[in-house]
Parts: structure tokens; sequence; C-alpha cells
């Protein structure tokens, strides 16, 4: 595979993250300069998650590139992470509009393409301490919320018994 760019990453593999399964594509510079290309399919359990980050380390690879597509990408973030496996987490709309597209394969191998000249910028991944905290904050504002509709709920019934207890 000819490329007329500049190579920031010699080895990554794209990640096409679904509910159900991720489709890895291995890009690889060798030596001479040629390009070797490896895919495969893992499941998105835990034991597969842990599947694929011995396949991505077994090929020294250190930089995985997967779109943030809905919250499929949050596990297998987290396990690569914790593995030492860099992760690139891309905005969908940066790396969807591309022609000729059309499986899940070719997302991989388009992901890592683009991934390997440095031509996407991945976006913010907090920490797992606030992203816990942001979870816990979100929850309880939830829950707040929740209260105060319940709450006029009940103002109201007691209003049509004609009970008003704001008076």
């Amino acid at each position: 595979m000819e490329q007329d760019f500049t190579i920031f990453h010699p080895n990554i593999v794209g990640l096409d993250v679904h509910s159900r399964q991720i489709n890895a594509c291995c890009l690889k510079t060798n030596e001479d300069g040629t390009s070797e290309i490896e895919q495969t399919v893992f499941g998105t359990f835990y034991t597969s998650l842990m599947e694929l980050a011995d396949w991505i380390q077994a090929r020294d690879v250190n930089v995985a590139i997967m779109e943030s597509t809905g919250i499929y990408w949050k596990l297998p973030q987290a396990v690569l992470s914790s593995r030492g496996i860099e992760c690139i987490v891309a905005n969908a709309r940066a790396v969807k509009n591309a022609p000729g597209r059309k499986t899940d394969t070719s997302d991989a191998l388009w992901l890592a393409i683009i991934g390997r000249a440095g031509l996407v910028r991945g976006s913010f991944v907090p920490p797992q301490e606030i992203s816990t905290l942001r979870e816990k904050c979100r929850h309880r504002q939830k829950l707040v919320s929740m209260l105060a509709a319940e709450k006029n709920r009940m103002h109201k019934v007691l209003f049509d018994a004609g009970v008003r207890l704001s008076n």
C-alpha cells in the first residue's frame, strides 16, 4: 500500500466498535516500508476485550483508534488503556464522511489509515475518577428532578381533591 503522507503511528489498530462485536484492523509498517494488514473480529464481553488487548499487544502495537459511537466505546477504551495501549477516541463526524466505506472491516481499515497519518484528533476522555464523579452528579441531578416532578404531581392531586397545602 503506497502512501503520500507522513506516518505518525507506524503500527496502529483501527477498531469499528458495535454493541455485539468489534472489528479490528492492524496496520503495520515493515522495515522495508511496506504495509501489512491483519483483520479479525472480537466480541464485546470483558473476556473478549482482554483477548483483543492481547491480540494488539502481540502485534507490537501501542495505539488504537476508534469512533465515539454511543456508549459502546467506553469499555473497550477502559480495558485497552488499563493495558497500556493508547486509545484515540475520534468524533464519529470527523471520520464518517469518507467515500467507499461500506463494511465494518473497511471502516476499521479506514480508521487505521487516517489514524496512522495523524489526521484525526482524539476527543477528550476524562480519567476514571472524573468519569465516576460525573456519573454520580448526573444521577443525583436526575433524582432531584424526579423528586420535584413527584412533588408537583402530588400537589396537583391534592389540589384537584380540594386540599391546598400552599395556603
